[in-house]
């Protein structure tokens, strides 16, 4: 089987490649191969290479930015999935692709289920919608992860900048009125792969959108909290102690995208349809705190 791997770049990307693999031959074009902002470079490439599976990982991901700059952030988050959709539904193609929580409007404290109502709050987050839609409306078959807060051993990303700022700070300020679950991107990789082996080899998961990420729920001053407790325990020397990361109300902390404060997504589909138990955000926190300051040695 012949794979396109969009994003191989990127945090989800990068894991991909290594999950997806066993699955057949992954294509994972650079930037320079294939500009994915340029809709007829997309469309030849996949006359071209013709892929049975295309696993969608690129997106625009600068939250803040795409206020400012929605054009590029609509392109890569909705028009794109929307045209590799097209493609995949007049060519029998399988579609994974991989949302997020900011397509919800993130108020109240309930869970969100996948059939709760979106109402984004940013320009990112409609962008994330359009393409959610796009896919859903297409007829192609398909497979759409929303995930939260995910991080990785590679990237930017906010274990990272904890560990960087904790080695050089005793006290830290952090928001601690929004609630989520840190996702690695390992575990994404890792459950979207055995999905979407599901979908093609026995057939016996149905097309949609299921939520993907670990159990249990935080505060980003709990995940930072945690990432240093963890970090101390195994050995990584910081100035601060997880008592001297501080709460503050999102207030205190504006930026240009409205943050949504309830990011709680449901389990019980993803579960029920793999007949799994996603570990719990701690656990995966801990694994990957472990391989990134092994790789810093």
């Amino acid at each position: 089987m012949k794979i396109l791997l969009t994003g191989s770049r990127g945090q989800v990307g990068f894991e991909l490649q290594r999950t997806l693999a066993p699955l057949g031959k992954v294509i994972a074009p650079t930037r320079d191969a294939l500009d994915l902002a340029d809709t007829q470079a997309v469309e030849q490439w996949l006359e071209r290479e013709q892929p049975q599976l295309i696993v969608n990982a690129a997106a625009w991901t600068a939250v803040d930015l795409a206020e400012s700059e929605e054009a590029a952030a609509r392109r890569l988050n909705a028009e794109l999935p929307a045209q590799l959709a097209s493609w995949a539904a007049s060519h029998d193609a399988l579609l994974v692709h991989f949302s997020s929580d900011y397509v919800y409007p993130g108020d109240g404290s309930i869970t969100w289920q996948e059939s709760s109502q979106p109402k984004p709050l940013s320009v990112y987050g409609q962008t994330k919608l359009a393409g959610d839609l796009a896919i859903l409306e297409s007829g192609a078959k398909h497979l759409i992860f929303r995930t939260s807060w995910v991080y990785s051993v590679r990237g930017n990303n906010f274990m990272k900048t904890m560990l960087r700022l904790g080695g050089e700070r005793d006290e830290l300020r952090v928001v601690a009125d929004q609630i989520g679950a840190p996702t690695s991107a390992r575990l994404i990789a890792n459950v979207a792969t055995l999905a979407a082996y599901r979908r093609l080899q026995a057939d016996d998961i149905a097309d949609g959108v299921y939520h993907l990420c670990p159990r249990g729920e935080t505060s980003w001053q709990g995940f930072a909290q945690a990432i240093f407790t963890q970090a101390a325990a195994l050995g990584h020397r910081l100035a601060i102690t997880p008592e001297r990361v501080l709460p503050i109300p999102t207030a205190e902390y504006p930026t240009p995208a409205q943050r949504p404060l309830n990011s709680r997504l449901s389990l019980q589909l993803i579960e029920a349809t793999l007949g799994v138990e996603l570990p719990d955000w701690q656990d995966e926190l801990s694994t990957t705190l472990e391989e990134f300051l092994q790789s810093t040695q």
